[in-house]
C-alpha cells in the first residue's frame, strides 16, 4: 500500500511530487548583503536530493528595512534575481518546486541590522534578540507607508517569480510584521487597522490580495499564527477566523502553525522543544481544514513517520512541513519510502538558539548542516574491517556512515548502545530547553537500527580493554569511548540520574544553574581515549573522536565522526 505521504498533491497551479514541504529556516549562508551562495545551494540541494516536494527557501524581506538577520536572504532588490534563479534553476533540477517565503521583520529588527528605521503598527517597545539583546522602538506605520510596505510585497513576488520560484509564502506568523498587525499587544491603532478583528486582518489580507494578483502564474501560501500563547495576542478563535478570511482572499495553502516570540512561558514554543508533545500544532490545522477549501500545511514535531502519516492519511492535513527534521536528516523522504529508520531529529532547538546567537545553521545529530560544500567530494575509507570502541552518539554515527563498503564492528562496555546520551534525557536540561528521556531513546534505537540495517555487528557487553585480542583483526579502530567523570564521580553521576534526583525540586533548579552544568558535564570529565591507544598495533589505522579526545557537547563530537568518517580526518 502507497505511503499517502509519497502521493502529489497540488498547491496553486503547482504540483508537488510528494505532501513534504521543508519550511523557512534562516541558515545564514547568504552573504552580507543576503547573495546567495554557493553554501546557500549546497544547504537547500542536500534536502532536494533526500526527496522532498517543496522546498521553501528562508524568510526574505520585501523591504531592506524588514530584514531581521545579518546574513538574511535578499530579494528586495532586482540583484539578487540572478542568485535566487541559479537556487531555483538546480532545485528543479533535482525534480523539486521551489517556494520562498516573503517575511518582513516590522518592530522586531534593529537598525543595526537592517540599515533603516525599524516600522511596525505602533510604536511600541520590542525586545530584538540578533547576536545581543536590545530593546527598540520602532516608527508607526503611516497608511501612505503601509501601502508602501504592501507595492514592495508585490514587488518582491514578481521578483521571486522571475526568479523562477513555483510558490511565494507570506509570513503572517510569529510575531513579524503582518503578525504584529494581528496581536492587540503590538497594534494599539485607532484606523481601520486596529481594533477590531477585521481591521487587524486587514493589511496581511491586503498583501495576500495584492500578492495573489500580481502573480497569478505561481502558487500563494499563507503561514498564518492561530496562537500566540501571550496575554494581549492572537487567540485561536481569532486565528482560524483570519485563516477562513485567508482561504477566500485567494490563498492557495494555508500553512498553519503558532506561537510569537512574546509567547509564554517560553518563545521557544514557535518550534515546539523535546519536552512538548508530537504533533504540537496538528490539531489547529485540522480544525482549520475543516473551515476552508485550500489545502492546509501542518508544521511543529511531525518528524516521526508515522505520525507524518497518519495526520495525512487521516485528513487532518494535506501536507507536512518538516524544518528541524531536514536538518537533521536531509533524506528523510528518501528513507521514509525505502523503509529505512531515519537520523532522528532531538527538538532541542539548538540549531535555532545558536543562529540567533550569530552562527551559521547547525545540528546537534547532522554534522554536516550548514557544512554541505565541507563534504562535497567525501571519501570515507572502503574494503576495510573498522572497529568502532564505544556505541555512544559518535560510534553510532561513524559506524553509520562508514557501513557501506566496509565491514563494520561495535564494541561496547555497557549491556546497550547510546552510552551517556540515555542520561542527557533525565538532566533538567539539554541545551537550552526542558529535557526528554523519549527524545534520545527515540535517536538512539533508530540508529541502532540503520546501522543493523546497514550491517552493523554490534557486540555489547564487552570491554576491549579486558579483551585487546578482539582488535586484531581490524584494518583500523576508531576509538569513541567518550569522556569518564573525575574523582570518581561517575556512579555517583549515574545514580542522580538513574533515580531523577537532578529533576527534584530544588536540585533542578541547581543542575540548571550555568555554572554547575558547565562543570558537572563537561570540566568534571576527561576524555578517555588515551587509555586505548595502546591497543593498536603499528599496521592498524588509530582514529580518535568524539569526547575520548576532549570533553565537551555533544554537537562536536557528533560532529568530529562525520569529520572522521567522511573526511578522513
Amino acid at each position: 500500500m502507497t505511503n499517502i505521504l509519497l502521493t502529489p498533491a497540488r498547491i496553486g497551479p503547482a504540483e508537488i511530487k510528494n505532501r513534504i514541504v521543508m519550511p523557512p529556516m534562516t541558515t545564514r549562508t547568504s552573504d552580507a548583503e543576503g547573495f546567495v551562495t554557493d553554501d546557500s545551494v549546497a544547504y537547500y540541494m542536500a534536502r532536494v536530493r533526500g526527496g522532498t516536494g517543496l522546498i521553501t527557501v528562508e524568510m526574505a524581506s520585501p523591504e531592506k528595512c524588514g530584514r531581521h538577520r545579518r546574513h538574511e536572504v535578499g530579494i528586495y532588490d532586482d540583484r539578487f534575481i540572478p542568485g535566487l534563479a541559479r537556487l531555483t534553476g538546480e532545485t528543479h533540477g533535482g525534480g523539486a518546486k521551489a517556494s520562498i517565503q516573503l517575511g518582513h521583520g516590522g518592530g522586531h529588527t534593529r537598525i543595526d541590522i537592517c540599515g533603516e528605521v525599524p516600522i511596525a503598527p505602533s510604536a511600541i517597545p520590542h525586545p530584538v534578540y540578533e547576536t545581543t539583546f536590545e530593546t527598540i522602538i520602532p516608527q508607526e506605520m503611516s497608511k501612505e507607508r503601509i501601502a508602501e510596505t504592501t507595492a514592495a510585497y508585490v514587488a518582491a513576488a514578481r521578483r521571486a517569480q522571475q526568479a523562477g520560484f513555483d510558490c511565494v509564502e507570506i509570513h503572517a506568523a510569529h510575531g513579524y510584521l503582518i503578525s504584529q498587525f494581528h496581536a492587540p499587544f503590538e497594534n494599539r491603532r485607532s484606523d481601520e487597522y486596529g481594533g477590531s478583528l477585521e481591521n487587524r486582518a486587514r493589511f496581511g489580507l491586503d498583501v495576500l490580495r495584492a500578492v495573489k494578483a500580481a502573480v497569478p502564474g505561481l502558487g500563494v501560501i499563507y503561514r498564518l499564527s492561530v496562537e500566540d500563547f501571550f496575554p494581549g495576542g492572537l487567540p485561536y478563535s481569532e486565528g482560524r477566523q483570519i485563516a477562513i478570511w485567508a482561504a477566500a482572499a485567494g490563498a492557495d495553502a494555508l500553512h498553519v502553525t503558532a506561537g510569537h516570540y512574546r509567547s509564554l512561558p517560553s518563545a521557544q514554543v514557535v518550534l515546539p522543544p523535546m519536552s512538548l508533545p508530537d504533533a504540537t500544532f496538528l490539531d489547529f490545522a485540522a480544525d482549520v481544514k475543516q473551515h476552508v477549501g485550500v489545502p492546509v500545511i501542518a508544521v511543529g514535531r511531525l518528524g516521526d513517520p508515522a505520525t507524518a502519516e497518519a495526520a495525512v492519511a487521516t485528513g487532518k492535513t494535506d501536507f507536512v512541513a518538516l524544518g528541524r527534521t531536514l536538518v537533521a536528516d536531509p533524506q528523510w523522504v528518501e528513507k521514509v519510502s525505502r523503509g529505512e529508520p531515519i537520523r532522528r531529529c532531538l527538538a532541542c532547538n539548538t540549531c535555532i538558539n545558536e543562529m540567533r546567537g550569530g552562527a551559521r545553521i547547525g545540528c546537534v545529530v547532522n554534522g554536516a548542516a550548514g557544512r554541505e560544500t565541507l563534504f562535497a567530494d567525501a571519501q570515507p575509507p572502503r574494503g576495510e574491517r573498522i572497529a568502532v570502541v564505544g556505541a555512544g552518539p559518535a560510534g553510532l554515527t561513524y559506524a553509520a556512515l562508514v557501513a557501506e563498503g566496509n565491514t563494520v564492528t561495535v564494541f561496547e562496555k555497557r549491556t546497550r548502545t547510546g552510552g551517556s546520551f540515555r542520561y542527557a534525557g533525565k538532566a533538567p536540561l539539554y541545551q537550552e530547553v526542558e529535557a526528554s528521556e523519549t527524545s534520545f531513546e527515540r535517536y538512539i534505537a533508530d540508529m541502532t537500527a540503520a546501522c543493523v540495517l546497514k550491517g552493523v555487528v554490534f557486540r555489547l557487553a564487552t570491554d576491549v580493554n579486558a579483551l585487546p585480542g578482539l582488535l586484531a583483526p581490524f584494518d583500523r579502530i576508531v576509538v569513541a569511548s567518550g569522556a569518564t567523570y573525575r574523582f570518581g564521580l561517575g556512579l555517583f553521576a549515574d545514580w542522580l540520574l538513574d533515580h531523577d534526583l537532578a529533576r527534584a525540586p530544588g536540585l533542578a533548579r541547581l543542575f540548571s544553574w550555568p555554572a554547575l552544568r558547565d562543570w558537572f558535564y563537561y570540566r568534571a570529565r576527561r576524555a578517555s581515549g588515551e587509555r586505548f591507544r595502546h591497543l593498536a598495533a603499528p599496521s592498524q589505522k588509530l582514529v580518535v573522536i568524539g569526547d575520548a579526545v576532549e570533553a565537551g557537547k555533544s554537537k562536536p563530537a557528533i560532529g568530529s565522526a562525520f569529520e572522521a568518517a567522511l573526511l578522513g580526518k
